[in-house]
């Protein structure tokens, strides 16, 4: 998924198989980052088309809210592929500074800090829709058509592995920013994760449990 230019549009026409294609070659980009975005995004693509299926006149209002969040939330995820792949040409930009002097090592390590902080924004965006999703998930489970509970709990269990990459894609940058406090403010940042996981899990079971009926 390219970045540059409008780097949104650019990857919601791309393909999955040419998504897939740079994500099994030898290419810096695209990585965890992006995947973590995609899947975030199939998140709120799933959520949306059960809203969109779930057609009863005394939920219209919560569905039609449910679904205009999760359609904006699947534009966020996949603005968030294409700024991960910005974030990361900086990064790797970063890292081909010179060193063989102190000063230079110096501008070196300010420059690669700086960058890795910017890179962790993107991930941190696509925890953000994840956590959302999987409350657009509870909210429309309840009164969600029937036949589709179990898109439910696919959609919680894409925004699960959406949030649980992308706290790897955070912590990978953690070692190399130098502000202590904006490591201690990630560090808490991707500790929600475990929340999360643990809520989608719990649609997952309420869906399963529905599904035995």
């Amino acid at each position: 998924m390219s970045g540059g230019g409008d780097g949104r549009d650019e990857v919601d026409g791309q393909s999955l198989g040419e998504f897939l294609g740079q994500l099994a070659a030898r290419m810096a980009a695209p990585g965890a980052g992006a995947t973590a975005a995609v899947e975030g995004a199939l998140s709120a693509s799933l959520v949306a088309m059960v809203g969109r299926f779930t057609t009863d006149e005394e939920h219209a209002e919560l569905v039609g809210e449910i679904v205009a969040a999760a359609d904006a939330q699947r534009d966020a995820c996949l603005q968030a592929a294409a700024d991960d792949e910005t974030a990361f040409s900086a990064v790797a930009a970063a890292m081909k500074l010179p060193r063989g002097t102190a000063d230079e090592q110096a501008v070196r390590r300010r420059r690669l800090s700086e960058a890795q902080l910017d890179a962790t924004r993107p991930p941190l965006a696509i925890l953000r829709s994840a956590a959302e999703l999987v409350s657009l998930a509870e909210r429309v489970l309840p009164v969600a058509n029937r036949n589709l509970v179990s898109d439910v709990a696919a959609a919680t269990a894409a925004a699960r592995a959406a949030a649980t990459t992308a706290r790897l894609a955070v912590e990978a940058n953690l070692a190399g920013i130098g502000d202590e406090r904006a490591r201690d403010d990630l560090a808490a940042a991707v500790a929600e994760v475990e929340d999360l996981a643990r809520r989608a899990d719990e649609v997952a079971a309420a869906v399963r449990e529905r599904m035995r009926r």
